[in-house]
């Protein structure tokens, strides 16, 4: 079996070649190099990254190599996250590189040459009817199936998740007994292909200002000018600037460029119990009958909590899904993704609409 594993200098990438090799199995290993402007070399990570890559492979005796695919990125995951911030939408660049990028351009420029691509990522495989199904890790802080969630079958057929079953602190531990270069080493946080570089500034070299009203949607009086909507999330509440809060991001209003604000969630017209999906991607199959409702887990956004409702496909192909309960920060362009109803296995992801 020949595997390629995807390595990022940080410790669940270095413990997943750890236990490949436990099992005897001796991947090649790759280190994607993105970056966030279509003509510089620049990389989003730093030279560290590599330098703790190469002394993996050193350590394990394996061949390592740097991919550059920073022009494929921002073509297609840069480039979809400017045209959905423009349009006034909550994009998920992280999602589309998974799909994109790492399986991808990399599967069709390397991993074809591979039976499988090995990554660090806190999600599982399941076997069921017989297919393979993307299913979560015991972990609910760290299962990053909703980053998943857009991946196809051929993909996730291909993919194995070494950590996948374990916790976070088991993966420290084992990264210590192994004497780990990173076994210490904090998480990344935020969008990756940014570093250091704060997503307004970089929205805004690319998108400009557009300035507008932000209004109270109890109101309807102006309490402050905004300077773009795509600099603003639904749900947001740090960093807003506006006088006489805590103010939170409740609503859009694209055509006449006005920004609602409240100050809470207590008034129910900011509140929804459903959702609506112009499309629905399934990552292996419908496993649904068609023309039913099924009860399902669902999230919005990357957290350890799971809510409930039922979903059915309307007549016009949409997909709708009724919540059990009020939710709030549902945010036009984000994926709401879909579970089983015991949150195990993940069935796919759809774009929230208007």
């Amino acid at each position: 079996m020949t595997v390629a594993a995807l390595v990022s200098g940080g410790v669940d990438s270095a413990v997943s070649v750890h236990l490949l090799k436990e099992k005897g199995i001796n991947p090649h290993l790759f280190y994607i190099k993105i970056g966030p402007d279509r003509d510089t070399e620049w990389n989003c990570t730093s030279e560290e990254d590599v330098e703790i890559c190469r002394w993996l492979a050193r350590k394990y005796g394996l061949p390592f190599d740097i991919i550059d695919l920073h022009k494929d990125y921002w073509e297609k995951v840069v480039g979809y996250t400017m045209e959905k911030a423009r349009l006034g939408l909550t994009p998920n660049p992280d999602v589309m590189c998974n799909k994109l990028i790492k399986f991808g351009v990399f599967e069709e420029q390397i991993g074809h040459e591979f039976d499988y691509t090995a990554t660090g990522h806190y999600a599982t495989t399941t076997q069921w009817q017989g297919k393979t199904w993307l299913s979560t890790s015991p972990d609910p802080v760290k299962d990053q199936t909703d980053f998943l969630c857009q991946i196809d079958a051929l993909q996730v057929s291909k993919l194995l998740f070494p950590i996948g079953h374990l916790w976070k602190h088991e993966v420290r531990q084992i990264a210590e007994e192994a004497h780990l270069l990173n076994a210490e080493r904090k998480d990344s946080q935020g969008i990756c292909f940014l570093g250091d570089i704060d997503f307004r500034d970089y929205i805004k070299a690319h998108l400009g200002e557009q300035p507008g009203d932000v209004r109270e949607i109890e109101t309807g009086h102006k309490i402050g000018t905004h300077r773009g909507l795509w600099f603003y999330t639904i749900g947001q509440r740090k960093g807003l600037g506006f006088s006489g809060g805590p103010w939170f991001v409740v609503k859009k209003n694209l055509k006449r460029n006005i920004l609602f604000v409240s100050h809470g969630y207590d008034p129910e017209k900011v509140y929804k119990d459903h959702i609506t999906m112009r499309d629905f991607h399934f990552i292996t199959e419908n496993p649904w009958r068609e023309h039913t409702t099924e009860r399902v887990c669902f999230k919005i956004r990357h957290t350890p909590e799971y809510l409930t409702g039922s979903i059915c496909q309307r007549s016009d192909g949409s997909w709708h899904l009724q919540a059990d309960q009020k939710i709030h920060g549902v945010a036009p362009g984000q994926f709401c993704v879909v579970y089983d109803e015991n949150h195990h296995l993940c069935f796919g992801s759809g774009e929230i609409d208007f």
